[in-house]
This record gives structure tokens, C-alpha cells and sequence, in this order.
């Protein structure tokens, strides 16, 4: 069931369910449940107040967040904002932002097919498909963004999903014996030979579900930012404050 549709569905059942006066680990307990439970195949990363008064902040293993009030009878999805003196700031980018830094830092660099720069001031975790048109114009550019300095770490992210021609395409370039070969040839529309082996394709697949990625190419900053889409070489260098 998608959490969105799920909402309306959960509030009304909440609302039945009640719940009586608990310590404030207990609220996180209880609305990790609930929500398990509502929803199949949900998984709660995480449950915290949010910076919003009454409010708890549901992070899910999809990327997605949810805020629960503390009795767990109302849930709402979407961008909690702030208004600052600055202006306006988006809250819930900042922990997803926060939230995918952490992911990615525990998941490290396992498996990841690299393009190092030889002087490296940078490095991208990029969530490519080898079929997606706009990961292969991103791949073409590689070249200068490693001379800008930027290394590219490739994570697997065939968007057809396991079981699928392309996230075997994937599984065959991982396990070639020159990897950054066969990528090159495989980004340009060559056959790569069918090769099998154990591999951390399925397992990068996921952690892009988790962190959020949604599409191809997902470039994902040191940081925890994510760049959603296909960004020329020199326009991510000056975003990076390289140029």
C-alpha cells in the first residue's frame, strides 16, 4: 500500500485504537508499530519529535517521511517548513539530507565501481542504470570531472528492477574482470558478456530505495544532498565551489 494513500485509512484507525499517557520512549514505540502494522511492508528507520511542537518525525525505509502526532491519531506527509529569519527552510529535507549522510557513510564504498580523480578534492556517489539515456550522457562527461578533481563512485540502481535484462547487464559489468572497461562499453551501447558471480548490485539497489532515489542518474553529495537528474560536468564542479 502506498503511505500516502495509507494516511486517511490510518488516522481513522488510530483514532479507535486510542492511547493512554506514556513516557516519551513509549510514544516512539507505539507509533513504529502502528504504522508497521497498518502498512505491509513498511519498515520504520527511525521515529523522533520533530522541531514542530507535538509533532514526531517517521523516517521509512523507502525515503519517505511522515509525521505522527504524539498520540498517533493523526499522520500527515510532505515538506514540514520553517520560517526563519533568513526566509523559508525545508525541515524535512534537512533530516532527509542528514539522515541520507548517515546511510551512505554505513554502507561505505562497498562494491562501488570507481572513477578516481588523480587529484581528488571530491567524490559523488552516483545511482546509475546503464540502460538510462541521461546516465550515459553523465557517464560520457566522467573524464572531466575527474580532471576537475571529482571522483565518481558508481552504486547500481537499474531502475527495471532485480530479475530484469538490465539489472543482469549491471551484475555482468560488476563482474568483469576490468570493470571500468566493461562500463565504458556497456554506457556506449556495446554488448558486455554475460558474467555471473556474487555481487553487491542487489544490495546497492536497496540502499538506493532507502536513501531515496527515485530515478537515474540520483548524484548523491558528500554531504547527504542529493542531485536528482543528469547535471553537466562544469555546472556540479561550480556547485561543488571547484571552479
Amino acid at each position: 500500500m502506498n503511505i500516502k494513500h495509507a494516511v486517511v485509512a490510518l488516522t481513522f484507525s488510530f483514532g479507535l485504537l486510542g492511547m493512554a499517557n506514556v513516557s516519551a520512549g513509549e510514544v516512539e514505540d507505539r507509533i513504529s508499530e502502528r504504522l508497521t502494522q497498518a502498512v505491509p511492508g513498511l519498515q520504520v528507520m527511525s521515529v523522533k519529535e520533530s522541531e514542530a511542537k507535538g509533532l514526531y518525525e517517521v523516517q521509512s525505509n523507502n525515503g519517505d517521511t511522515i509525521y505522527a502526532t504524539e498520540d498517533g491519531q493523526y499522520l500527515m506527509t510532505g515538506d514540514l517548513l520553517k520560517i526563519t529569519e533568513q526566509g523559508i527552510a525545508n525541515v524535512t529535507e534537512a533530516a532527509r539530507t542528514e539522515a541520507r549522510r548517515e546511510m551512505m557513510a554505513d554502507f561505505g564504498d562497498k562494491g562501488v565501481i570507481s572513477f578516481p580523480a588523480k587529484n581528488e578534492k571530491a567524490v559523488v556517489s552516483v545511482f546509475t542504470d546503464i540502460d538510462c539515456p541521461y546516465c550515459r550522457k553523465l557517464h560520457d562527461e566522467v573524464p572531466q570531472l575527474n580532471d576537475y578533481g571529482i571522483t565518481v563512485n558508481y552504486y547500481g540502481f537499474p531502475r527495471s528492477g532485480p530479475n530484469t535484462a538490465s539489472f543482469r547487464k549491471y551484475e555482468s559489468v560488476w563482474c568483469a574482470d576490468d570493470q571500468q572497461a566493461a562500463m565504458n562499453a556497456a554506457k556506449a551501447g556495446q554488448q558486455v558478456a554475460d558474467v555471473s558471480c556474487e555481487n553487491p548490485v542487489r544490495e546497492q539497489f536497496e540502499l538506493g530505495g532507502r536513501v531515496g532515489v527515485t530515478g537515474t542518474p540520483a548524484i548523491v553529495l558528500e554531504d547527504g544532498n542529493m542531485v536528482r537528474g543528469y547535471v553537466p560536468a562544469q555546472r556540479l564542479a561550480e556547485g561543488l565551489g571547484l571552479l
